[in-house]
């Protein structure tokens, strides 16, 4: 006899391998947290493998619920869309976001487009995660665990771009961190030239943001400057805080990012380094909610000129590869 595999069930699973806990799985859902275990167990049943591993105190996957998970947000996809276009007005899953951040702040891009997009897609579900860093978040996008992240695009390796689309958002200016006991920390800017002598750390101890460490390690290269030695990085305010005072070196970081505890931020200049902030998906990517991610970041951009490039700029050639001419029309030197 023929199985069916209803796509409440892989719903139901695929929500509690996001969540890893029933209880907030069966929120999301709105459904009863003993329907959800019990559809959880059918669809155990039926494929004939433990999907989790539970405890009293955790849910994991499996290496059988590793193995369905991108083959069931896949389906899912696909059947959502079915759905939309028969004009059956079937709500799309939640889409799932990297923000690339453990922390928020006033002008972060990723932050700044989310919020309005949510705004212009009320009815939709856009779902935050943070995987610190788009090297990290490739892997996601490609094993199907994610549907959109922030990051610089052309840091990534080029088999791993080749698989991957992605749209410039926002030229972002570079910056240093450092704690406010610096010798550096009163200039209101500072001229790369003035960082001579003082080890830079450019995360380089942090596998996760390799696509960061490349930038940071052209910018000083090209400008006679020292990386730092690589530490293990820090998550959170007050980790960053602690870290600051412990190391000492000026952190490589961007304008607009969260006020950490005893520390300032201050912008490079002569020239201002630039990294462009991608919004990166899997080609096809047909979720209304990457649409609105998109919409929103293209009505930031051309409000506020995030793709213009200032003059007396640096940014690598790759990176300006990336961005049209239509979009990138101001004089521009460096790179």
């Amino acid at each position: 006899m023929p199985r069916d595999l209803h796509p409440r069930l892989l719903r139901g699973f695929v929500a509690t391998a996001e969540t890893l806990h029933f209880g907030r799985a069966a929120e999301r859902l709105y459904v009863a947290q003993q329907a959800l275990s019990r559809d959880v167990r059918t669809l155990e049943g039926l494929l004939g493998d433990a999907l989790f591993s539970r405890t009293t105190r955790s849910v994991e996957l499996t290496p059988a619920g590793n193995r369905l998970l991108p083959k069931a947000r896949r389906l899912l996809a696909l059947h959502d869309e079915i759905l939309a276009e028969a004009g059956t007005g079937a709500a799309p899953r939640p889409l799932l976001l990297d923000l690339n951040s453990d922390v928020t702040g006033p002008d972060l891009t990723a932050d700044r487009v989310l919020r309005r997009a949510r705004a212009a897609w009320p009815e939709g579900d856009l779902l935050a995660r943070f995987h610190g860093g788009l090297a990290a978040a490739a892997a996601e996008l490609l094993a199907h665990r994610l549907d959109a992240s922030f990051g610089r695009f052309a840091g990534l390796p080029a088999p791993v771009r080749g698989r991957l689309a992605q749209r410039p958002v926002r030229l972002e200016r570079i910056s240093v961190m450092m704690a406010d006991t610096h010798p550096l920390a009163g200039r209101p800017v500072l001229r790369l030239a003035e960082l001579t002598g003082y080890p830079v750390d450019i995360c380089a101890g942090n596998p996760a943001t390799t696509e960061w460490a490349d930038l940071g390690a052209r910018l000083l290269r090209e400008h006679g400057l020292t990386a730092a030695e690589p530490y293990v990085p820090p998550v959170g305010l007050d980790e960053t805080a602690r870290y600051l005072a412990r190391h000492g070196d000026p952190m490589l970081t961007t304008v607009g990012g969260p006020r950490i505890p005893g520390s300032v931020n201050v912008p490079l200049v002569e020239p201002v380094p630039l990294c462009l902030v991608s919004l990166v998906h899997r080609p096809g990517e047909r979720h209304p909610g990457l649409a609105a991610l998109t919409a929103a970041a293209g009505e930031l951009g051309t409000a506020e000129g995030w793709l213009v490039r200032p003059a007396g700029s640096w940014l690598p050639a790759a990176d300006a590869e990336l961005v049209t001419p239509a979009q990138n029309t101001a004089p521009a030197s460096g790179g």
